[in-house]
């Protein structure tokens, strides 16, 4: 033991101080080693602990991202279903509306439909008053005799051409159409006035006709006697004339032509053919010598008239039921637009929907690609340990710093949906 082995700086090292030099390395060296093992059981230690922590963190942002597509598919489907209820209240809403336009439309055409028939019942009664009075008029033509015997009396001339006129007028207009024995404003009363449409004036008809002239002209048997009965029919006729024109024709009240009525159709045809003065005289006092037969056709212009003035009536009445359902027609149609434009309001939403609901679906296959098993520390770990004593690798740095780099495989960022609002 006391045996020299070497000298060191001109000392000798014996073989037992050699022993325990070696002893004290060995020794050194396993504490050396059992600290690094125990350094870097704990790296692995706390590296095996941040792994968990980073995989319970990933679960967990994992099962909130399926909650929160869980509820975006539950919002999902309760917006469909609202969106389906609303189109059924929206469709039976239209449906409504469209049942009801067609009903007064249906109501309107049914009332106007009517009215037409009535119309066209009541044209037929005409047209049946009319052919009753053409009727009336042939038998009048065979009773030319029993006139001439009633005319030969002036009361009874009298009395039967107002009852003639009266009969005429009465048979073809209704009572409302014209008036009997009225008073002017003058205190004339004419023989009859006949009511025009559209607060026109009335037209007035005087019955009257001076007979005694024209019985002594049919009764003259020379030339003089014939030139001087004339010149008195010419008298009397011009007369009545004048008083027609002066009594009955007043400005704004009444019409400014006026019928004067012959209740003998020989008696008329006479006149204008033997006196054609006296009915040029007529013209210019705007008088119109008329005969029974052509008072009626006077009175059937009349009654078409007035027949048209009433048809008029209800063509106004027809334009402004017609014109309602146009402008019901009209905001209907501006409805369905409105509507339309919700529709397609409604589709753009879904659309946007069923976009994030994709990107949510892509991001959740991202993430369950994701490499989640823990990280497998290196073989040669145990025989770098040594190479100092400061426990650093080659590059100088220390084992927590090995374990903040292995942490970087599992790059998740937190992201919120305030923060990355393109998760929906």
């Amino acid at each position: 033991m006391n045996a020299i082995l070497f000298h060191i700086a001109g000392r000798p090292v014996t073989l037992g101080e050699g022993v325990a030099a070696f002893g004290a390395l060995a020794l050194l060296l396993f504490f050396v080693s059992v600290l690094g093992a125990a350094r870097q059981a704990r790296a692995r230690r706390l590296a095996e602990w941040r792994a968990e922590k980073q995989a319970r963190e990933l679960e967990a942002r994992i099962s909130d991202l399926l909650k929160v597509q869980s509820e975006m598919t539950g919002r999902m489907q309760t917006m469909v279903e609202v969106f389906g209820t609303r189109q059924g209240d929206l469709m039976r809403a239209v449906n409504e509306r469209i049942d009801g336009m067609s009903h007064k439309l249906g109501q309107s055409m049914a009332d106007t439909t009517k009215r037409t028939h009535d119309g066209l019942r009541h044209l037929h009664e005409r047209l049946a008053v009319i052919d009753r009075a053409q009727t009336t008029i042939r038998d009048l033509s065979g009773q030319v005799g029993a006139l001439q015997a009633i005319l030969s009396n002036k009361q009874s001339r009298g009395a039967f051409g107002q009852g003639r006129m009266e009969a005429i007028i009465q048979d073809a207009l209704a009572p409302g159409g014209y008036s009997f024995q009225a008073t002017l404003s003058t205190g004339s009363r004419p023989d009859c006035l006949i009511h025009l449409p559209n607060g026109a004036a009335p037209l007035v008809i005087d019955a009257k006709f001076p007979l005694e002239a024209h019985n002594d002209l049919r009764a003259a048997q020379d030339p003089e006697a014939l030139k001087q009965a004339a010149a008195r029919f010419r008298r009397d006729i011009g007369k009545h004339l004048a008083d027609i024109k002066e009594r009955y024709l007043i400005p704004g009240e009444t019409q400014d032509t006026a019928f004067m009525f012959v209740p003998s159709e020989s008696v008329f045809a006479e006149i204008h053919e033997t006196f054609g003065d006296i009915v040029q005289r007529a013209h210019r006092l705007r008088v119109v010598i008329v005969s029974p037969s052509l008072l009626l056709l006077s009175i059937q212009v009349v009654q078409s008239v007035l027949r048209d003035a009433r048809m008029r009536e209800e063509a106004h009445r027809i334009q402004a039921e017609v014109a309602h359902l146009v402008a019901d027609v009209d905001r209907l149609d501006e409805r369905v637009r409105k509507l339309q434009q919700h529709f397609g309001q409604a589709g753009r939403d879904i659309e946007q929907i069923l976009i994030s609901s994709d990107k949510i679906g892509k991001r959740g296959r991202s993430i369950g690609e994701l490499d989640l098993a823990p990280p497998r520390a290196a073989p040669d770990t145990d025989h770098q340990a040594p190479a100092g004593t400061s426990g650093t690798n080659g590059n100088g740095t220390g084992p927590h710093h090995e374990t903040r780099e292995s942490t970087r495989v599992f790059p998740v960022p937190r992201r919120t949906v305030a923060e990355d609002p393109e998760l929906f």
